[in-house]
């Protein structure tokens, strides 16, 4: 039986060329990046051309770059960054109900340090509204973090659109761009980004490393106390194996990224015609229109989403029922309650299919297949 990876916003496989640069690294430039001598400098090279290219990749000056351990120490830097250096203007934050939890816990912990955040609803798409963010805006409002592209039904937030309504305040503006790096064009100046979080284990690259895009006006102290490492912002020797790893993902998604959207774009073509083909009964959450193109979350009416995903499971196909960071637990997801409310039944009977490196169209009917085949058993039809 074919094992098929339909979970790839959860985590992806690491490009074959990654392996190949890691062990590389590994094995000729051992050095710690902040000796001087040669071995050091070598190791500093490669961290230096990492940074420069990242920076390039969203339009940023490589200044701007901090290595992190991934999304969700990002996230934290930038939150409680922004709250402990601007907390002399104000101490409200703005997000969303739907955010990853990286972002909901930190401004969860913010709350009970005395900090208000608003929580903005999302519509039936998961889209949040810019009037509604405007309205929310306080004279004392310190920072607004909204997500890029959601990691459970892919919506697309109006970035650009936030970034301009808050472009005469004094708020700092972060997103979450773990889920649309690599797939969407990102440019932090034109959409008036001033932190941006990124993970390489979502392009293909090794878990363990990301960085946080921290624009040069914004005041960021370090949360972690030691070296002097990433310009005093990150104290730690840095990862050289995983950064170079990093990059070569980063570079083969920056390449490949139009063919990616088109292909992905078809395998979602794929799987929705091969579950008409079998006249299965469901329904998207979010839409096809601003959209991440890997990411496609469907409802089956008349099933159970656990037992959905044992089934799958046991026909060689891993799927997943949302985000990752909450794998085993009984709690609906918290971004389609946000968009459907806590009773609809769409909390309970809602797969994601997240598409990505290795995958073809052959293995995506076949997903197609056997789902039609397992939601058929549970619905008699």
């Amino acid at each position: 039986m074919e094992h098929i990876y339909v979970d790839h916003a959860a985590t992806s496989p690491m490009h074959p060329k990654v392996i190949e640069k890691m062990v590389s690294i590994m094995n000729e430039d051992f050095g710690n990046p902040s000796s001087i001598h040669s071995f050091g400098r070598s190791a500093r090279q490669i961290i230096d051309v990492a940074r420069a290219a990242m920076a390039d990749s969203i339009g940023a000056h490589p200044n701007d770059i901090i290595f992190t351990s991934g999304g969700t120490e990002a996230d934290n830097h930038a939150i409680f960054g922004v709250a402990e250096s601007y907390k002399t203007k104000g101490n409200h934050i703005i997000t969303t109900q739907i955010e990853h939890h990286a972002v909901l816990h930190a401004c969860e912990q913010l709350e009970k340090q005395g900090y208000e955040v608003t929580y903005l609803p999302v519509d039936k798409n998961g889209r949040v509204s810019v009037p509604d963010i405007k309205a929310a805006l306080r004279d004392d409002t310190i920072l607004v973090t909204i997500m890029y592209g959601n990691n459970e039904v892919g919506t697309l937030q109006p970035i650009s659109e936030i970034g301009q309504a808050l472009a005469n305040h004094q708020a700092i503006f972060h997103t979450d761009a773990v889920q649309a790096y690599g797939l969407v064009k990102i440019d932090v100046k034109d959409a008036g980004i001033d932190l941006l979080s990124v993970s390489a284990h979502k392009i293909n690259g090794p878990k363990g490393i990301g960085y946080l895009y921290v624009d040069k006006d914004v005041k960021l102290p370090s949360r972690l106390y030691g070296g002097q490492q990433e310009r005093k912002r990150r104290a730690g020797t840095e990862n050289v194996a995983a950064i170079a790893g990093f990059l070569e993902a980063v570079n083969i998604a920056q390449k490949e990224m139009d063919n990616k959207k088109e292909f992905f774009n078809q395998l979602r073509s794929v799987l929705m015609e091969t579950l008409d083909d079998y006249k299965i009964n469901y329904s998207q959450n979010g839409s096809l229109d601003e959209t991440l193109p890997h990411v496609l979350n469907l409802s089956f009416p008349g099933t159970n989403v656990e037992a959905m995903l044992v089934n799958l499971d046991l026909a060689g196909i891993a799927a997943s029922s949302g985000s990752a960071c909450t794998a085993g637990s009984i709690d609906p997801s918290h971004v389609l309650v946000a968009m459907y409310g806590k009773d609809d039944e769409r909390l309970l009977n809602s797969i994601r299919f997240s598409f990505g490196l290795n995958n073809t169209v052959e293995q995506i009917k076949q997903v197609g297949k056997e789902t039609s085949k397992i939601v058929q058993r549970f619905t008699n039809k």
